[in-house]
């Protein structure tokens, strides 16, 4: 029988079926970082209980360490607790730790797949929603609560229902300045914040065939904003040539038997999906938001929508209501927008890809100046090659400020925070009120180069017309 990559993958990590209908579910890696795990291991203290394999348990730190201060006591007491809390976690129960200064640090679902540790046709678990993102390489992966994360530390699974599967066909070539991140956010707004609830998404077609790992990265990585549960694309060379050599994959002999291994977890070309949505890539533009959640989307070259046009009561208040937050004239252009700070980095847009790719388009311009830029690598790696490139020497003369690595203002549990009502151009993933850091601070998500032009015009703008020059081609 055919059979879909998630039918696959679910069914190998299959212990059993529980009463209540759900499966006890096999976990093969099992990311942590220092926020979601210290009530997870006090949970296990106080149940007597092991980490029932501590070697398929990696540990970083991201969310809460801060960008610009790197030595240690930090300034902040809590940041300092949690560090060396996870620092006296992994070494008490044995769990390989990617910690500051190691080279090796960044955000967990940057530096699992850098590192080699996450692979094609396993299951993936982190106290994180973004996990979603290392499905890119073919693998389910998904966010999971503190209480998960205590049974996945005690016994390596945890009990879940069974998603249903919709393929999302996007075919053809991306416009000129359009991005992976327009393509993720296009989607979000064509199938709602909610469209994808109960659903595993599979991306398939052409454009996603000759993405990059970066670029199916990021969007496997922001299904969660479409309410999906997880989203992957299936394995192919390029996922293969990505892991080869890295520090956790196969090596020798063994390698060649994963990659056959790794084949046939692919979805079967005549397999059956609960839902088929089919998309052109030379319908989506470079895109922005203008409200308060990720299906709040729109061309960089549209209007902010009227609720007056809108006819459905709910729908309506909905827009009234983001605008309100958002300060946004109803029926305007979004172009044009004024922006206070302007933010590249993240889960999302933190890789090595895309600072390459703003950095080719921000050599010889300025930030605008009232406008506060910073660059934040998605992890100590990607700090280094941008360093080792000159990418980060063409940010810093462009006026960002450089930053350690870290989740830094996507959601600012750290130092990194909007001020007042703030506008902030971000690469990030969520949109939602008090997102960065302050309760009145507003956000509006786009791709790197689009944050670029944002940052030196000053506005929301078109990044086509701000580096007068085909982008992205």
């Amino acid at each position: 029988m055919s059979k879909s990559l998630f039918e696959k993958v679910w069914e190998a990590h299959e212990v059993r079926k529980l009463s209540n209908g759900q499966t006890q579910l096999l976990i093969g890696t099992h990311l942590i970082h220092e926020v979601t795990s210290p009530q997870a291991f006090g949970m296990l203290r106080d149940l007597g209980l092991q980490v029932k394999y501590p070697n398929r348990t990696f540990a970083t730190v991201d969310h809460i360490v801060p960008t610009k201060e790197r030595v240690e006591p930090y300034s902040d007491p809590l940041a300092q607790a949690m560090i060396t809390a996870l620092r006296e976690n992994c070494e008490e129960f044995g769990i390989t730790f990617f910690d500051i200064g190691s080279g090796k640090q960044g955000v967990v679902h940057v530096v699992g797949p850098e590192q080699g540790i996450t692979q094609p046709g396993t299951t993936i678990a982190c106290g994180d929603s973004h996990t979603a993102t290392h499905g890119a390489f073919g693998a389910i992966a998904f966010g999971i609560g503190t209480t998960q994360i205590r049974d996945v530390l005690a016994t390596q699974t945890i009990s879940m229902g069974k998603l249903k599967v919709r393929r999302i066909n996007v075919d053809g070539e991306l416009p000129a300045g359009v991005y992976a991140k327009d393509v993720a956010l296009h989607i979000i707004k064509l199938l709602g914040a909610k469209g994808g609830i109960g659903f595993a998404y599979e991306y398939g077609g052409s454009l996603f065939d000759n993405m990059t790992m970066e670029e199916r990265m990021t969007v496997c990585n922001m299904s969660i904003e479409g309410g999906a549960r997880c989203g992957y694309v299936n394995p192919d060379q390029k996922t293969f040539d990505y892991l080869e050599g890295k520090p956790y994959s196969p090596k020798g002999a063994e390698w060649d038997k994963a990659v056959e291994n790794w084949k046939s977890f692919a979805s079967d070309s005549d397999c059956s999906y609960d839902d088929v949505v089919n998309i052109n890539a030379a319908d989506i533009a470079p895109s922005v938001t203008w409200g308060i959640s990720p299906d709040h989307g729109i061309f960089v070259t549209e209007n902010i929508p009227d609720p007056d046009d809108f006819s459905d009561p709910e729908e309506k208040e909905s827009i009234r209501e983001a605008l309100e937050y958002m300060k946004l004239p109803a029926g305007s252009p979004i172009a044009g927008t004024k922006v206070d700070v302007c933010f590249i980095g993240s889960c999302t847009n933190g890789r090595v890809s895309d600072f390459r790719e703003a950095a080719k388009f921000l050599e010889g311009h300025k930030v605008a100046d009232h406008v506060t830029a910073i660059a934040v690598p998605g992890s100590e790696i990607v700090a280094h090659l941008c360093e080792q490139e000159g990418i980060a020497d063409t940010f810093r003369e462009a006026g960002f400020e450089w930053r350690g690595a870290g989740c830094s203002m996507c959601l600012a549990m750290n130092p990194d925070k909007l001020v007042g009502d703030q506008i902030c151009a971000s690469s990030s993933n969520r949109n939602f009120k008090g997102r960065q850091g302050s309760p009145l601070g507003r956000t509006i998500l786009m791709s790197p180069v689009m944050v670029a032009a944002a940052a030196v015009s000053g506005e929301v703008s078109d990044a086509r017309e701000v580096f007068q020059v085909a982008v992205g081609v």
